[in-house]
């Protein structure tokens, strides 16, 4: 135990977080079972350690970090360890990548069980289903999710400012106002393009080549998420990130699920459900049209951000799709994203219609007062024609 003591104390003290993550705001940290979630690289390590460095004094033996990568958890279950540490006067027990442990909601149920006065905070992968496919933690667990960096949360990084978020419905109406309060502080259009190419994750602050990184999570994502949590064979790792790639450099259209089935050489059904592995891992997203969902196919499958687009296959990038991209990436979070009628028209929460234009060339567009024009390449906006960049300022 002291060994894992020493680690944390060391983590916390070198924990370096410049940008306070509003999921930190959002969670309940009453409640005794809490699970957060991510794809890989967005920082759910650093999440955990500033919990720890925000909430106890360094030192303070109620609150310990561990991580079940730690072979010393091959021998002895989650239950069992949490057991020594609450006798001891532990309070706050932080897991990270809790799925290593082959047992994880079992043991995670018996330490709900067995210790009363102990809260465990773990995280896991966003492939994780908590609660559909481990019902023994429904009633106990709180499920959130952490995202990559919102384009807010990386300007206030670059400028050293605090600019909050804002809800959608405060953008719409009130978008003009905004950005008074913005611009004078800063030019969001001059950050804007480094976002887009590098800003979502987190480890853009490493002294490390930004697309190798972005590439290694990536990989690490389909060999160890996908694989590992979905329990699949790691003969059709192959298959499964061929599938990605064809996805990635296809323009973002309804998948010929015959056409890839053939291409990958297995059935249908598995490529939809390779599919909706991806997604679930936050390399994809599925946007269908309104009133569908999965298991039927998507109308358009496009990358889960827009930094993916510049990692895989930077020389076919079009504008118009990565600002597609930005905008269902951004909606993501609290919102949900229909495929509308056109292209670049969307659907959000079956009520709003969005287009996404180029401001520079859109002068022939007529404008209907039903839509909201998500306008890239301006910084200002008037009426139902907005700055696209504000979106990113939703979380």
């Amino acid at each position: 135990m002291e060994d894992f003591f020493r680690t944390h104390a060391y983590l916390v003290e070198h924990t370096d977080a410049p940008v306070h993550r509003l999921l930190m705001d959002e969670i309940d940290w009453n409640d005794r079972m809490i699970g957060v979630k991510g794809p890989r690289g967005v920082g759910k390590t650093t999440f955990l350690l500033q919990y720890a460095k925000g909430h106890f004094e360094l030192g303070d033996r109620k609150c310990l970090y561990v991580n079940m990568n730690n072979f010393y958890f091959q021998g002895r279950g989650i239950a069992d360890f949490a057991g020594d540490f609450y006798r001891n006067g532990g309070k706050v027990l932080l897991i990270d990548q809790v799925f290593k442990e082959q047992s994880w909601s079992h043991e995670l149920r018996k330490c709900y069980d067995l210790y009363p006065g102990l809260k465990t905070v773990f995280t896991g992968s966003s492939v994780m289903r908590l609660k559909e496919e481990n019902p023994e933690l429904n009633g106990i667990v709180k499920s959130y999710d952490l995202r990559g960096f919102s384009f807010r949360e990386f300007v206030n990084l670059k400028t050293g400012n605090n600019f909050r978020s804002y809800s959608l419905d405060d953008i719409l109406d009130h978008h003009e106002h905004i950005t008074r309060q913005i611009l004078p502080y800063v030019s969001p259009m001059s950050y804007f393009q480094d976002y887009l190419h590098h800003g979502f994750y987190p480890f853009f602050l490493e002294n490390r080549n930004y697309s190798e990184n972005l590439l290694k999570t990536m990989n690490m994502m389909t060999e160890v998420d996908i694989l590992l949590i979905k329990q699949i064979e790691l003969k059709y790792l192959t298959k499964i990130k061929k599938l990605f790639y064809q996805l990635a450099v296809n323009e973002p259209k309804a998948p010929n699920i015959s056409q890839l089935a053939l291409d990958i050489e297995t059935s249908r059904a598995t490529i939809m459900n390779y599919i909706k592995y991806l997604a679930d891992a936050r390399l994809i997203n599925l946007i269908y049209p309104v009133g569908e969902e999965f298991p039927r196919k998507p109308s358009k499958v496009v990358l889960h951000n827009t930094n993916l687009m510049y990692a895989i296959y930077p020389i076919e990038i079009k504008r118009q799709e990565v600002m597609e991209t930005f905008f269902i990436n951004s909606m993501w979070k609290d919102h949900k994203v229909n495929q509308g009628g056109k292209d670049g028209h969307y659907i959000v929460d079956e009520s709003k219609h969005f287009r996404i234009c180029n401001a520079e060339s859109d002068n022939k567009i007529k404008n209907n007062s039903s839509t909201i024009y998500a306008r890239y390449n301006t910084e200002v906006g008037k009426g139902n024609q907005i700055p696209l960049w504000l979106l990113g300022f939703l979380y």
